[in-house]
């Protein structure tokens, strides 16, 4: 009889805390052993001394997810997931997405449908709630709360799924009493129509003026209104999405305040401008997603603030609308401005390549970083760190094993989204995962998928347990007792 199911041998291992050479002994799908000269194994991997980092974690992505306006998105829990594993994420949380008058038990009954079957690699919900109705804030999320879905979505935007501030702070007393995780996108609505309309009436149309529409101002405004409502409550917070340094700066402060304030930022804030906006024609739509990317000094302030720590997690943001196509990007009246075009951008597969050539190959953050942004982090902020995010005795063995290459362009030809392009055709890349293993079990081997659509597992997300920093002395004292410590 066999010690281990598989061993992975010579590998370089990173994790969240450490490096360090080892051997990696695998059995009943989970990691049995990290040692030297293992042995009695049914297969042997060897690492050959390469990078070996676990299986990055997309803790924000967009799958087969009903939309209001007659758009569909082009990745299901099929495509999505195969072009996931492609790029060495193991673990998915996309978005089951309420729509005002829906119940939250119908919403999370549907979308478990749309995944049943096709996933190959495993996957975790968050909720959208647009619609904080008396039957879903007393009734519905608790339960749901209770059952695994322990983080959900608020926006501050677009009219059919924005909240207003009194519903904002509804919610996040309820996950402050339930103990769930609560992410915000932050853009101050008002303000977004108002400029849409005005540009509109001057026939500034076009897809840059997108990123007109929604300067860095309207976006720190609502990150600053996020994080007072946060400190209000005493609840947590995830400012997602985040563009430039403008609501950066934001997030900084309340942190510094001692305030439970987390940040998340995607590639299209590292390797996109404003300007891929303003290609020829209607190409600029491709680039179009909500907070639109910046300027190239905020490119280089989101990389210093990834390495200082401000950014608890780097995600993809993943919303797959194809391009040419009447259900995406020229949907019914895009071409007549881009207040119609679907906001995303493809980038599951991309994620873990771009931020590992630029970022750790570059000099630009420490291994160790990239393993916490991609993975460790995601997985305690959303209660699945029993299982994933690390390499350790007794977690899951969803683990990378990375290929160095000479410098290679990247492009939509070698994806394996069901998307016609990528944002991010042509950038550099130095490095792809050369071998993916997701519970012990190879799914990807040289670029050649060995899994089968149903294999990807729900899970059901612990309570998260974001660290509560210490608070700085604050010299004036209250006078009033705090909200938090009146309410039930």
């Amino acid at each position: 009889m066999t010690a281990f199911d598989c061993i992975i041998r010579n590998s370089r291992v990173a994790t969240a805390s450490d490096v360090f050479e080892s051997d990696i002994g695998i059995r009943d799908g989970r990691v049995a052993a990290l040692a030297e000269n293992l042995s009695g194994a049914a297969e042997t991997i060897d690492a050959a001394g390469r990078w070996v980092t676990p299986g990055g974690v997309d803790g924000h992505c967009h799958l087969d997810q009903p939309t209001s306006d007659g758009t569909r998105m082009a990745d299901d829990f099929r495509s999505g997931t195969v072009s996931a594993a492609h790029g060495g994420t193991t673990t998915v949380i996309p978005f089951a997405c309420q729509f005002k008058g829906q119940s939250l038990n119908d919403v999370v009954a549907d979308y478990h449908a749309r995944a049943t079957d096709k996933a190959v690699i495993d996957y975790a919900f968050h909720l959208i709630i647009s619609d904080p109705s008396p039957a879903v804030l007393e009734t519905e999320l608790p339960a749901l709360i209770a059952r695994g879905y322990t983080h959900f979505k608020l926006y501050m935007t677009y009219d059919d799924m924005k909240l207003n501030d009194r519903q904002m702070l509804d919610v996040l007393e309820l996950a402050r009493r339930n103990g769930a995780m609560v992410m915000i996108h932050a853009e101050n609505s008002d303000c977004i129509g108002w400029l849409t309309d005005r540009l509109e009436q001057a026939g500034k149309t076009a897809p840059y003026y997108h990123a007109v529409s929604r300067p860095p101002v309207v976006e720190r405004e609502a990150t600053y209104r996020a994080i007072a409502f946060s400190d209000l409550m005493d609840t947590p917070i995830l400012i997602v999405h985040v563009s430039g340094r403008d609501a950066t700066e934001e997030i900084r402060r309340g942190q510094a305040r001692g305030l439970r304030i987390y940040g998340e930022t995607c590639p299209q804030y590292l390797f996109l401008t404003a300007a891929d906006l303003q290609k020829d024609g209607f190409e600029g739509a491709k680039c179009i997603c909500s907070p639109p990317p910046r300027t190239p000094a905020d490119q280089a302030y989101m990389w210093s603030a990834l390495a200082d720590g401000v950014f608890s997690i780097f995600s993809s943001d993943h919303a797959p609308f194809r391009f040419a196509d009447p259900q995406g990007k020229q949907h019914g009246r895009a071409q007549e401005g881009f207040r119609w075009v679907p906001n995303g951008i493809p980038g599951l597969e991309t994620r873990l390549p771009l931020l590992f050539t630029h970022g750790v190959l570059e000099g630009r953050i420490d291994i160790r970083d990239f393993v916490a942004l991609t993975a460790t982090n995601p997985a305690q902020m959303y209660g699945l760190d029993a299982a994933k995010g690390t390499i350790a005795v007794g977690a899951d063995a969803d683990i990378v094993i990375w290929d160095e290459k000479p410098p290679f362009p990247l492009t939509n030809d070698m994806l394996h989204h069901n998307v016609d392009y990528t944002p991010y055709e042509g950038i550099e890349l130095k490095a792809w995962p050369g071998i993916v293993m997701s519970r012990g079990a190879v799914i990807i081997r040289d670029g050649q998928l060995q899994a089968e659509p149903g294999r990807g597992r729900f899970l059901p997300s612990a309570l998260p347990a974001p660290a509560r920093p210490n608070r700085p002395e604050d010299p004036t004292p209250y006078f009033v007792e705090p909200v938090s410590e009146v309410l039930p």
